[in-house]
């Protein structure tokens, strides 16, 4: 299943732009499938945008960003 392909998703929520540019540089770096997107209108964040993913990458894509960049949360939508 692709993110694109997904009915259902995580998002990864960020305090900026400059964190979710560099999440997006380290999954695409490892090959995680992911999108940058704008938050979801229903969440609120201080950055506009975030990184959705599918529920069968959620440990990958934590472990790849673990120690590399400062993220919010996760939620699920």
């Amino acid at each position: 299943m692709t993110v694109k392909d997904a009915t259902e998703y995580y998002v990864v929520l960020f305090n900026s732009v400059s964190y979710a540019l560099k999440s997006e540089k380290i999954l695409k770096k490892e090959g995680i499938p992911f999108k940058l997107i704008p938050v979801p209108k229903s969440i609120s964040s201080d950055c506009g945008v975030c990184i959705r993913f599918i529920p069968e990458n959620r440990d990958v894509l934590i472990k790849a960003l673990e120690g590399k960049v400062e993220y919010n949360t996760i939620a699920k939508l």
